[in-house]
């Protein structure tokens, strides 16, 4: 993927800023944990030969270790005072390896009575974690267990770690949008980005020796085109559009309404994308009574994923539907609800991908 106009740097040896920002912003009270997102990338991107295990979005069920096992404990990012922060880089295995299931063996091999279905390695070996391995695995203790979804993908940072890191000047951020990319020509596979990047969004291809991650579907952006994840997303969760639009709806619920807020801001790499943050039914207690005023859901939790803000998020959404339910009208609810679709979550990008001649491929 590279693009000879843009380099990682500007000459004075600062990060490229770009003339306007491109966002996301993901309703976790809308995500099904569907996995379509997930599929339309793969099915778009990662389907070529060194890519089956690359997942570049995934949906992550909380509280669990995701992908990679256990990525929020493995540094990167930048500290308090802006220096960069130690890190480490994912193996194939936290990763998840891809597999196949013993189909031949169960449906023609007579084994279908005596066996039953098993993944296996490429290695020949049965895995040990996945994307998904603890998916719906929830916390808290019946009648007050709860989960809920987290939906991710390379947060495209204003100031990325992995971009900071690459020895070799392969990541750049472009001027028009900017999107973080990785130029394959220029990539050596030194994978200093994965140990860097504190999302562990990036992805290492032992075919071709490069690193590959999420492209915001550039080319589809191009074309005025919402990424795959976005557009097909049947719950209507994924908001797409620039930060600077003070009309979409990414400025709206970021600067306006502030109930849209970054992952672990904490690492200092400032993500652009953005989540409001799950509500949660009462708990309940021994004898089925619902308790006033109460979250299943761990306020503490919520910070320690999206800070402090996550207080006014909640008590702002909260707000609002106590008064959409006493008959007013709420603009922040007429948002989150995406009455018009597509203008209502991405007007930048009305066209679908039927309106472009050739379509889009994996490059």
């Amino acid at each position: 993927m590279s693009d000879a106009s843009l380099t990682g740097r500007e000459a004075n040896g600062g990060i490229v800023k770009p003339t306007r920002q491109l966002a996301m912003v993901f309703d976790l009270n809308k995500c099904l944990g569907c996995h379509t997102c997930t599929i339309a990338c793969k099915t778009q991107w990662t389907s070529r030969e060194g890519m089956e295990g690359q997942w570049w979005a995934v949906v992550n069920t909380m509280p669990g270790q995701g992908t990679p096992r256990g990525w929020e404990q493995m540094g990167g990012g930048f500290d308090a005072a802006g220096e960069a922060r130690p890190g480490l880089i994912p193996v194939r295995e936290e990763h998840g390896e891809a597999w196949q299931f013993n189909h031949a063996q169960m449906f023609f091999g007579g084994e279908g009575k005596r066996s039953h279905l098993q993944p296996v390695t490429a290695r020949e070996r049965p895995p040990a974690w996945g994307p998904n391995w603890d998916e719906d695995q929830g916390d808290g203790t019946y009648p007050n267990s709860w989960h809920f979804y987290l939906p991710r993908i390379c947060n495209h940072c204003t100031h990325p770690a992995c971009l900071e890191a690459c020895p070799r000047g392969a990541i750049y951020k472009r001027e028009q949008d900017g999107i973080v990319l990785i130029d394959g020509s220029r990539c050596r596979g030194y994978r200093m980005c994965m140990e860097a990047c504190p999302y562990k969004r990036i992805y290492f291809n032992h075919v071709r020796q490069i690193s590959q991650k999420c492209i915001f579907c550039f080319p589809r952006v191009e074309a005025g085109v919402a990424p795959a994840c976005a557009r097909q997303c049947p719950g209507r969760l994924r908001f797409v559009g620039y930060l600077d639009d003070e009309a979409g709806p990414i400025h709206q619920l970021v600067h306006r309404f502030k109930v849209a807020l970054p992952l672990h801001a904490e690492y200092g790499t400032q993500p652009n994308v953005y989540y409001v943050p799950p509500l949660s039914p009462p708990r309940i207690d021994a004898d089925g009574n619902v308790i006033e005023g109460s979250r299943r859901i761990p306020t503490d939790y919520l910070r320690s994923l999206f800070g402090a803000g996550v207080d006014e998020a909640l008590a702002t959404l909260e707000r609002e539907m106590a008064y959409r339910r006493a008959g007013g009208k709420s603009e922040l609810l007429d948002t989150l609800i995406v009455y018009r679709w597509p203008e209502g979550i991405f007007p930048d990008f009305p066209n679908g991908p039927a309106d472009v001649p050739g379509g889009f491929h994996a490059r």
